[in-house]
């Protein structure tokens, strides 16, 4: 069986050296996902361009996105590490673990974006007719329905990244559902 390894700093082209060193500024350390991004010369600057770009949703929002699809796509690191982002954008540890679970009891905008994101996630960019009449009439709109578009897209790239390499998740462990989504 391939094992997958986590390249150093050293072992990366200058141009993702640069970048390694922004994130060990910006962030303390090099995730593994992006240090596993620079065995490609520009896949983790493109990556952090998307990941990075402007968008019409929340941080809190894109953090709901990001953890029903890591959950969907049953993705350990991205479910590790957005639960360590979700708790610096507000949400505590049972609000993660209910968002995972598909829902957003404790905000009712939040939780029509948890149901059309799960819903776009499973039916591959066909999401319900219901799920998006909820979405749009929690206040979302086209624009936003487009950003959410990004986002999972964003998310499934990092989820299957991780899926295929199975390497080490660098952030916390986040706590195993006993149902998926």
């Amino acid at each position: 069986m391939k094992t997958f390894s986590i390249p150093t700093k050293e072992q990366v082209s200058e141009t993702n050296q640069a970048i390694f060193t922004n994130l060990e500024k910006g962030l303390g350390f090099v995730p593994n996902l992006y240090a596993y991004y620079a065995k490609n010369e520009t896949a983790l600057g493109d990556y952090l361009a998307l990941q990075n770009r402007k968008s019409t949703l929340k941080a809190k929002e894109r953090e709901v996105i990001n953890l029903v699809t890591s959950q969907i796509n049953e993705c350990r690191y991205c479910q590790s590490a957005h639960t360590a982002l979700g708790k610096l954008n507000g949400f505590n540890e049972d609000q993660i673990l209910e968002l995972r679970q598909g829902a957003a009891s404790f905000d009712s905008k939040l939780d029509a974006l948890v149901k059309f994101t799960a819903s776009v996630v499973e039916n591959r960019g066909k999401a319900t007719e219901a799920s998006k009449e909820a979405f749009f009439a929690a206040g979302y709109t086209e624009a936003n329905l487009i950003d959410v578009i990004f986002v999972v897209g964003d998310k499934i790239i990092s989820n299957y990244i991780h899926n295929l390499t199975d390497f080490a998740v660098d952030f916390p462990l986040a706590p195993a559902l006993e149902k998926q989504l």
